[in-house]
Order: structure tokens, then sequence, then C-alpha cells
């Protein structure tokens, strides 16, 4: 055993000596094996791939020089059906029509995008949105660019204004039926207005907060049976996807089609919920008492969108509206 402090040290030296060496050695051998090897750059991870859409996209170029974003559904063959959603609304509004294995097995459907609203073009102006020519020739360049021939044209709420509009610029020769939702088609008696048009002054709040609880509130009035948790935040989400330009431009556009309608000569199904809290219920009752030969289908505790509340019969007399267009 080794007890002087010379000695010890002496040990010291030649264990750090050898390890010294043999940590050379190592490193001497890598070095040889990385000339010998080089080392290969990571192979890129491939990104996963995307998800089918559940629709067949397009964008339509209006005359005026937007894009609109349109959604088309179903059997490509079959007879087309129009969506119009209402204000502050998108295309996804009609889900629970859309991805109905039912009508898209049958039907060809298309639903779109307002100018202003989801993913279509927001211009900025007043006379964007309070032009009515704008939101008609809009329509008619959806149905001749994605050669809808005689289409069910369905509006809903403020979609009815953009129907009515469609057909005061292009008549109605070139529908097969129309739908009208909940829908507005006079502006000229304030009492077929309900109470929840009271949060659209402060949908369109500089306020982000201010916008965004107005907003919340607002989507709850449209529905008397009320939307998952989950439904309700896509549904809050589409509705902020409207900037605070185009919430405004959209208000004080007085409308009249009531001379329009009453020459109407194609099947007109008027629906109505009966507990519509943004267009009073004799609003629907109006709308079919001037159009000639109107089917009025009223929903009993049901608010301003039955076709979400009740799919499954709002799509049944869609359906049935939709057989009977006349061919040719």
């Amino acid at each position: 055993m080794i007890t002087d402090r010379r000695g010890m040290l002496a040990l010291g030296g030649a264990l750090g000596a050898a390890t010294l060496a043999q940590a050379q050695a190592q490193a001497q051998t890598q070095t040889q094996t990385q000339t010998q090897t080089p080392t290969q750059p990571a192979a890129p991870v491939a990104a996963p791939a995307a998800a089918a859409l559940p629709y067949r996209p397009h964008s339509v170029r209006t005359p005026d020089g937007l894009t609109i974003a349109a959604y088309e559904y179903g059997n490509p063959q079959g007879q087309p059906i129009l969506f119009i959603h209402g204000y502050a609304q998108a295309a996804l509004s009609w889900d629970r029509q859309t991805n109905d294995a039912g009508l898209a097995q049958e039907f060809r459907m298309v639903a779109i995008d307002l100018r202003g609203h989801g993913m279509s073009d927001k211009p900025v102006g007043d006379a964007q949105y309070r032009t009515n020519k704008l939101w008609a020739d809009d329509v008619k360049a959806v149905m001749d660019q994605l050669a809808l021939v005689r289409p069910v044209m369905v509006g809903w709420s403020y979609g009815g204004r953009v129907m009515g509009d469609y057909v005061a610029e292009h008549g109605h020769a070139g529908l097969g039926a129309m739908n009208w939702v909940a829908a507005v088609s006079s502006s000229a008696e304030v009492s077929r207005f309900g109470r929840g048009g009271r949060f659209v002054g402060p949908m369109g709040s500089a306020d982000p907060a201010t916008a965004i609880r107005a907003t919340a509130s607002f989507l709850r009035e449209c529905f008397d049976i009320q939307p998952s948790t989950a439904d309700f935040e896509t549904m809050l989400a589409f509705n902020m996807m409207v900037p605070r330009h185009v919430r405004i431009s959209l208000g004080g556009r007085q409308v009249a089609y009531e001379a329009r309608l009453r020459s109407i000569d194609i099947p007109v199904l008027v629906t109505q919920g009966q507990l519509d809290k943004l267009i009073d219920v004799t609003m629907g009752r109006h709308t079919a008492s001037i159009v000639p030969g109107a089917r009025y289908s009223e929903y009993q505790n049901i608010g301003h969108a039955p076709f979400w509340e009740d799919a499954p019969r709002f799509n049944r007399e869609l359906a049935e509206l939709a057989r009977g267009v006349r061919r040719g």
C-alpha cells in the first residue's frame, strides 16, 4: 500500500496519463469513423396528408370584381339547391342540410358566403352593401359560373333581402322554386321584426369586447332550441369573421319586394318559426299571403333557425319542394 504523499502523487499522475491516452485514442477513432462515413442530413419528415374536403370549393368572380366563396356538396347530377345565409352568418350555417346524407344523395347543393362574410371578399364602403343590384348580380354570377340550372333558392333571414334583390333585378324565370326561411320580404313594417335586432347596433361597436358580447347575444336569439357548446363556438367564430365595417354598412337598407313577389309563378315555400325573436311570425305570414300559391309551414316551439332546430322536418319539406321543380 502506498502511504506517503509523494507516492500518491506519482500514482495519480500515472492514472491521469493513462486516462488521457485512452481519451485521445477514442477521439482519434471517432474522427476516423466520421471521415470514412460522412454524416448524412436527416430526411425531412413528411407532412400528414390533408383530409379530403367534404365539399367542392369554388371561387366565383362577380361583375364588380369581387370573389365569392362557394361550396358544393352532394350529387353533381341532382336538382340544384342554392343556400343563402343571413346577417353576419356564413355558408356553414347550412351544415345540417349540406351534410345530410339523404339530401346529398339526391341533390346538388351549393352554399355561399355572401360578400363581406366568411371567406368571400370584404370591400369597404356603404355602397358595397346598400346597392341592391350588387347582391342580385353576386347571386347570378354564382348561378352562371356554376351552371346551376333552375335551382331552388333558399334564403334565411337577411338572405330574403338577397333573394328579393335577385328577383327584382333578374326576375324569377331562371329559378325552379324558392324557400323563404324566416326571411325578410319587406322592411316597411317595423312590427314584423323581433327583439333580437337590438343587438345589431352593438355588434358594430369599435370596442372588441362589446362587439363580441353583442354577437354572442344576437346568436343566442337566433335559436329557441340552443345549439351545443361546440356548435355555438363554431357559429360565434364565423360571425366574428364579419368585420366591423361590413356590419355597419349592412344596416339601413330599405327594401320592399311585394310587387315582384305577387308575380311569382314558381313553387314557393315559406318556412317560419313560431317563436322567432328576430323575424316575427307575422313576416312569414305576410310573405306567404302575397305570393300566389305559396305554401306556408309554421314550426311550433321553434325560433329563428328552423333548418337547424328541426332539421329532419326542414330537410323533408325542402326535398319535397325540390322534387316539384318543373324541368326544361
